[in-house]
This record gives C-alpha cells, structure tokens and sequence, in this order.
C-alpha cells in the first residue's frame, strides 16, 4: 500500500529545514581536532568543580544547619559584582566595599542575564562557563600559532600540538575554581587570548576591539592595550593603516571614568576605590614585598585566620613565577608579551601589599603556553606540575566555596 511522503520527506534536501541535531553537527563540524579536544578537558574540569561546590560545603560545614551547597557560589568578589548588577555604581556600598573598584563588563552581562530570569550570580557562573570555553579554545589556538607542531628536538612534528596541553595546564590551574566562579578572569581571558592571537597574525583591529572589551572588564585592559601598542611596534606585520585603532581600548576606559565622575565626582574614583578598600596605595617594590613576607608568616594574622597567611605564601610563589616567565619571554625578544607581564607584575609589587596576583597567573597566556612546551621538552617537569596543581586546586576550590579566603 502506498502512503503519502511525510512534508520533511518530500522536500528536497537542500530545502529541508535543519533539526535541532543537524544545527549542533554543523557546529561541531567547524570545530578541528584541537578544539574538540580543548572542549573536552574543559567538560571534564568544570564537571570536577561542580562536584566540589556541591561537596565542600557538606564536608567542611562550620554549622549545625544543612548548609545551602548552591549559596558556595556567592563569595568574596561575588558579592560585588551582584551588588553592581542589582544596584548600579550610585547605590552606595551595599556589599560592604566601594564598587567603583570594580569595571562594569561582568556586572553588566549578570544584569542583562537576570533579565531572563537568571539569579545574577548564577548568570555570573553561566558567563564563566562560556567564556571559559571560548578561552581555552582561543590559547590553545594561540599556542599552535606560536609553536606549530613543536617537537622534542626543536623541529617540527605535525604529530604533537601544544595547543590543548596548554589549555589542559590552564583549565587544571590551581586557582582555576576562579575560572568557574562568577569572577572576571574566564571573561577577559575570552577576549585578551584571541586578541593577541590576532595580534600575532597582523589583524590589527580585530586585536584592537577585542582589547577594548577587555579594558571594560578589568582594569589589567589597561597593561594589555599597552603591551598591544609595544607588540605593533615590534611586530613584523604591523600595518600603520591600522594605527588608530589602537587608541579603541582607551573609549570604554574614558567612558567608564566619566561614568564614575557623573555619579562620584571623582574621575579616579576607581583607583580611590581600590585604596580604600583594598589598601592599593602605591609605593616602593620593597616595601610591598617586605609588608607581603611578613603577612605570609605565622602569627602575623590571629589563629583564626590563618588561611590569609596559606594565600599572602601563595602570593609570593606566584611572583617567582612571574619573573620566571618574565625573564623567559625577554631572553626570546617577545617584547609585547614581556611589557604584558611586566607591567602586571609592576602594578601588584608597588601596591602597599601584594595580594590577588595569584588569580592574575591566569590572565599570563606566555606561563601556559610555555608549561605546554615544557610538556615536550620535559615531560617529567609538566608531570610534577599536573601532580601538583590538582591537589591545590581542590583544595582552593573547597577553601573558596566554603568562604575561606582565596586570593
């Protein structure tokens, strides 16, 4: 018996209307092997930090009440960034610290998702979740750029790629849980890794209007629009057609201050900000350090604090790294990622203390690019590394879901 073609049927191939798994297909299908590969560790690691935000607070529950295992996610910095995106900049400090410390790209993104129904701090997480992706693919993008098909011998070797060993050092940090949570480092990195990425191929505005992005959401878009400039002027493939638009990331920078001065009165209110809360007045190198060591020894901070002591030595790793990676990128003239981690460096070691540059490791595309090559070069050190780096950053996870601070 014949029956009638059902319409999807019927119609030509080219005609059919795609299927929600056909649309998912073509998608994957833009994406090569090394980004399929990035996505992978990138499920794989978020899956780890959301059973440790489910599980810390059950574990290290300081309380006699069951604990909100999804109230983890609201800590430290969270809380301003939600205050932002409820309140705006003109509402005074309803998170107990001055706001204007704090750029308006994240907050602005957690308002606009809470439009559809979102908790801001859940939006927060699901900006995290995305731009996580994005970055990963992005630096490991970046690292085949600039280590195509690297080899044990130096030569090349189609066979190996750094690209996903790189995200796979990133993602497994041991500060990644700030990766995940509603925190600015997995949005910038979503624009600063694919910004310098063009940078390197001679797309001169595409980096532009990435870094000016950049600069709404961190005031580090700052150092990264210098190191771009200082990349253009050293770079082979600089364009001078495209000059101009390296002044892009000062508009959003100028807006932003002109914002504050609207509601504050004060064109640095931002900075203003920062020393008052956050104690980020300027001054010598070592006076920073000396203030710092003595913050990282015992008994500097009451007993019940000493996970303030655990991070202010975290700190100081984190600045023998950073010189590391400093002194590396000046040996191999890459004088535009140089000036990237030295001015960062430059602004935490002349802050009355240092604090926070743990976190900002992560923003350093040249350390996880360079742990990858490492992974060829040496296996045994990326080894001790991954070894190393697990551990710490279950063990940050659960010291910042359950409100211990974290850097």
């Amino acid at each position: 018996m014949l029956t009638e073609p059902r319409p999807d049927e019927a119609a030509p191939a080219h005609r059919r209307r795609p299927s929600q798994r056909d649309r998912l297909a073509g998608l994957l299908g833009r994406l090569n092997r090394t980004d399929r590969d990035v996505l992978g560790w990138w499920a794989v690691t978020r899956a780890g930090v959301l059973i440790i935000a489910l599980s810390a607070p059950l574990l290290f529950n300081r309380g006699n009440d069951y604990p909100n295992v999804w109230r983890a996610w609201k800590q430290w910095d969270t809380w301003h960034f939600e205050a932002i995106a409820v309140h705006g900049y003109d509402a005074g400090e309803p998170s107990g610290a001055p706001l204007a410390a704090f750029f308006p790209g994240l907050p602005m993104l957690m308002r606009m998702l809470s439009w559809f129904g979102l908790d801001p701090v859940a939006a927060g997480v699901v900006v995290s979740l995305v731009a996580s992706a994005v970055a990963g693919i992005s630096l490991a993008r970046l690292g085949q750029h600039e280590f195509p098909g690297l080899s044990r011998s130096g030569k090349t070797d189609s066979a190996y790629d750094v690209g996903p060993v790189a995200a796979l050092m990133w993602f497994a940090a041991p500060v990644g849980v700030f990766l995940a949570a509603a925190y600015t480092e997995a949005l910038f990195c979503a624009l600063a890794f694919p910004a310098w990425l063009a940078a390197r191929q001679g797309r001169w505005t595409r980096a532009s209007v990435l870094v000016a992005l950049a600069c709404t959401v961190r005031v580090s878009g700052i150092f990264l629009a210098v190191a771009l400039v200082v990349e253009f002027l050293t770079s082979r493939k600089r364009d001078w057609k495209a000059l101009p638009w390296l002044a892009a990331p000062a508009v959003p920078l100028a807006a932003f201050m002109a914002y504050l001065h609207r509601v504050s009165g004060d064109w640095l209110a931002w900075q203003h900000a920062q020393e008052k809360g956050w104690q980020r007045e300027g001054t010598w190198p070592w006076k920073s350090l000396k203030a710092t060591i003595d913050a990282a020894s015992k008994g500097h901070f009451d007993a019940s604090r000493t996970d303030w002591t655990w991070m202010f030595r975290g700190e100081l790793v984190a600045l023998a790294v950073g010189l590391a990676v400093l002194v590396w990128l000046l040996l191999r003239r890459s004088w535009g990622e140089a000036t990237w981690v030295g001015t960062t460096l430059t602004a935490f070691v002349t802050s009355e203390w240092i604090f926070s540059l743990t976190r900002a490791t992560l923003l350093w595309w040249p350390l996880w690019i360079g742990l990858a090559v490492l992974h060829e070069r040496r296996p045994w050190l990326s080894r001790l590394y991954l070894a190393m780096a697990i551990p710490l950053a279950a063990a940050w996870a659960a010291a910042f879901f359950t409100g211990r601070w974290s850097g």
